[in-house]
């Protein structure tokens, strides 16, 4: 007789919006986190023209990337910015594309991977 075998659920095999939900809550109750104290006054970019209104945006933001680096595999600081980035809005001149802002990705990758979520590829910065 034959054994069925069971199918495990990865990251691909989960909508994303509730499992970046899930994953932000587990930052957020962990402890683990060290939000900088400058995250209330911040933009996510620099074509935004406010901040965001989510109090818990940070821990969103870092499940979201982590989902990203597994997706996707090496990464950096640079794509993500391209991933985050938007359309800036200049009145009546033309929109062009902006990045999004480097430094809180740079932030979050580096507490991901002091968490070993994510990790560093041999021979990279």
């Amino acid at each position: 007789a034959r054994r069925k075998m069971s199918k495990s659920a990865t990251v691909k095999d989960v909508p994303a919006a509730p499992f970046i939900k899930a994953l932000a809550e587990h930052f957020k109750s962990g402890g683990q986190f060290d939000v900088p104290e400058y995250c209330r006054y911040i933009k996510t970019a620099s074509f935004k023209e406010l901040g965001p209104y989510d109090p818990d945006f940070y821990f969103v933001r870092a499940a979201s990337i982590a989902r990203k680096v597994y997706l996707e595999g090496g990464v950096g600081v640079g794509g993500l910015a391209k991933v985050y980035g938007g359309s800036a809005r200049k009145g009546t001149r033309k929109c062009h594309f902006q990045r999004g802002s480097r430094g809180i990705l740079r932030h979050i990758l580096r507490q991901l991977d002091d968490m070993k979520i994510v990790q560093k590829k041999k021979g990279q910065k």
